[in-house]
């Protein structure tokens, strides 16, 4: 069964065949990251507009890829929620269109469950129940997965995700964007310890906070300017990255503890950050549980995770008529709104 997925969701326009929800056929993305870094950050308008100029030719590569028409395809899935609404109504648009067209099923996809099925694509024998962080720019959400469309949020962050404070912390520091990747390289370089940076508290048990610990990292800047006195960008980068991901890596192996969970796995573009894989990892083994990563290029926005998704939402009868509408926010564990 084949898959066409579309993604949109915020300033990657993707387009991915994949078959059976495991086997990667094609996958085609056209990026504005560039374009947002010269402004320090996602500029909505223009996502939106870049998404509208690229998305006919990506998904016309994605076919031409998998040397697949129209016509061969079972479904056509696309983000519908949550993102950036308006870059999110350009897919979903163009997906109806397109499904009306070929007279194909139109398979609503929830971005967070993209990102979670982007792991069958990496491990084919992977199979529900299993933990999951999914750590992205707008996300930081442990996630049990206990079936395929069906999930239970056990903890998330109660103010800012864990990417869009690397993000910020990233311009606070002059490292550019996106801000995961600038800091891990200038951490490279740092010494962890050098910045005794604090562990904001919760009240849920898998819950985590970032806004405090982002703002800490701002006011040690601040206060290092005013009074003159140099801050090493390696080591506040070090220190930061060090903290974030233990605080993560903390709560997701704790709520493993907890739930005996035999099988754990990281999701999203916060995935890629290989100090949180290391730390993952080495409390994986501790817990006897066996680690799933996705593959780098499944990390980050990529239509392949939305295919991989829409084949089992098709399989569970989720399809969406010509009314389906984008939304800015909704819960991973929604009721299906057909």
């Amino acid at each position: 069964m084949y898959i066409l997925g579309i993604e949109s969701s915020c300033d990657e326009t993707a387009a991915a065949i994949v078959k059976d929800g495991r086997e990667l056929v094609s996958n085609v993305i056209a990026t504005s990251v560039a374009e947002q870094a010269l402004y320090g950050g996602v500029v909505p308008e223009i996502a939106s507009r870049r998404h509208a100029e690229y998305i006919s030719a990506t998904v016309e590569k994605a076919l031409s890829d998998a040397n697949l028409t129209l016509d061969q395809l079972d479904g056509i899935a696309v983000t519908f929620a949550p993102g950036l609404i308006g870059a999110v109504l350009v897919g979903v648009n163009f997906a109806k269109g397109l499904a009306y067209a070929a007279k194909k099923p139109l398979i609503p996809v929830h971005h967070l469950r993209g990102h979670i099925a982007a792991l069958y694509l990496t491990h084919p024998e992977l199979k529900p129940p299993f933990l999951c962080l999914v750590a992205s720019g707008g996300h930081s959400h442990i996630v049990q997965v206990t079936d395929y469309t069906h999930f239970k949020v056990l903890g998330r962050t109660v103010d800012d995700a864990a990417g869009e404070a690397f993000d910020k912390v990233a311009r606070t520091l002059g490292l550019g964007y996106p801000g995961g990747p600038a800091v891990s390289k200038a951490a490279k370089q740092g010494n962890p310890n050098a910045y005794k940076l604090p562990v904001p508290r919760v009240e849920g048990r898998y819950d985590v906070s970032f806004s405090g610990l982002k703002t800490a990292v701002l006011n040690a800047v601040n206060k290092a300017e005013m009074k003159g006195e140099p801050i090493s960008v390696p080591d506040m980068a070090a220190s930061f990255e060090y903290r974030i991901d233990e605080i993560l890596a903390n709560k997701l192996l704790l709520a493993a503890q907890d739930t005996g969970a035999k099988t754990i796995c990281l999701a999203g573009g916060v995935a890629a950050n290989g100090l949180l894989r290391s730390l993952v990892n080495e409390g994986a083994q501790k817990l006897g549980a066996k680690l799933c990563l996705p593959e780098l290029q499944f990390c980050g926005d990529n239509g392949a995770m939305i295919a991989a998704q829409g084949f089992y939402e098709l399989q569970s009868g989720n399809t969406a008529d010509m009314s389906l509408n984008g939304l800015p926010t909704l819960p991973i564990d929604y009721n299906n709104p057909q």
